[in-house]
């Protein structure tokens, strides 16, 4: 399944055109993106790249077919985009290919044909958790190992070799108990959620819903999805300050999000963050939100951590010298932050 190295990194191709889509966020009205693939990862820049002193030991490049999100899906899946490209490169003994999209049937279908291709292993960021156990049954009945990262799915734990993903259920949970700690009279919240079904907007929704359940003075005001999309969540918290509802808890899934929703706000004059009317929560720590709430302009951020490639390469390092992996399930170390206690120190260290 291995090729020899090349005398020359092949320059980039892709092999379906990519539609803009946790930085970046795609026009409203723009359609999800089609499957893209990178028939090799670029060369990445000097002072994000770790380059091992010699290619893989065998004189072989490691073959990687790479499924993710699309990079402009967010500030979160650019920073995650670009870790991986640093990592999985032929400087560092690998011939990796990327496919992207927000689909989980496009996702798919790509990890069919990466399959088909014979690549040594497969690693997999899922747009939704269901679907996966065919295509993984395949990978293992050809030898391919599969590592998750990112994200879970719905699969029995023998058809992956490893995991390294964030507790997107820890995430949601530390987020409603530092708004539960707000003592609020009563809240009303307008909750802009992610892509459906995503591991993501699962963990964020539930605890969430939750709370809303167990406790009368919780209140959802409106509950929709936008998508990942600034401009969506925008439209939303539009149409509810244009109906006249009474809100005052913004709990948006991800940071590009609650920049749209904070846009609305904006434009109706209506005062955000702390010891103002409507209190702002996001999710990811881009390094522009983290400045928003040590402006007090926002209230909270959760953290997701985008830098995984480290851990899978250590993984492939094992599996590669006979060894099994020392934990199945990686969680990687997040927190969430607080607009009354962040710090200059804490934007740079965490801000993505």
């Amino acid at each position: 399944m291995k090729k020899k190295i090349l005398g020359a990194l092949l320059s980039v191709s892709l092999v379906a055109s990519m539609l803009v889509g946790c930085g970046g966020s795609a026009p409203a009205n723009d359609p999800a993106p089609a499957a893209q693939t990178e028939e090799k990862a670029e060369e990445p820049a000097a002072e994000t790249a770790e380059v091992a002193e010699e290619p893989a030991a065998s004189g072989e490049l490691i073959k990687v077919g790479i499924i993710n999100n699309d990079p402009n899906e967010s500030g979160y899946r650019t920073a995650n985009d670009k870790d991986l490209k640093a990592t999985f490169c032929e400087a560092n003994g690998y011939d990796a290919s990327f496919a992207y999209s927000l689909k989980n049937d496009e996702q798919i279908a790509a990890a069919q044909k990466f399959v088909q291709d014979g690549v040594d292993y497969l690693l997999l960021s899922a747009a939704d958790t269901a679907g996966w156990d065919s295509v993984l049954k395949d990978a293992q009945a050809e030898g391919i190992k599969v590592i998750l990262f990112d994200r879970t799915i719905d699969a029995d734990p023998s058809l992956y070799e490893a995991s390294i993903v964030s507790d997107m259920n820890k995430e949601g949970d530390t987020a409603v108990s530092w708004l539960a700690s707000q003592n609020l009279d009563e809240y009303n919240v307008i909750h802009i959620q992610g892509v459906m079904g995503s591991a993501a907007q699962q963990g964020r929704s539930g605890a969430l819903d939750k709370k809303v359940e167990a406790e009368a003075n919780w209140n959802i005001v409106t509950q929709q999805t936008a998508e990942w999309n600034a401009e969506k969540a925008e439209q939303i918290v539009t149409s509810v300050i244009n109906a006249g509802d009474k809100f005052n808890v913004i709990y948006a899934e991800n940071d590009d999000m609650a920049k749209g929703a904070v846009a609305a706000l904006d434009k109706a004059n209506i005062s955000h963050g702390v010891g103002k009317d409507v209190i702002v929560m996001g999710f990811d720590c881009n390094k522009w939100a983290l400045e928003e709430l040590l402006a007090q302009n926002w209230n909270y951020d959760g953290q997701c951590n985008p830098f995984q490639s480290s851990y899978i390469d250590a993984i492939i390092k094992d599996l590669e010298a006979g060894k099994t992996p020392a934990e199945k399930t990686v969680i990687m170390d997040e927190k969430g932050f607080d607009a009354a206690t962040i710090t200059q120190e804490d934007v740079n260290n965490y801000g993505i």
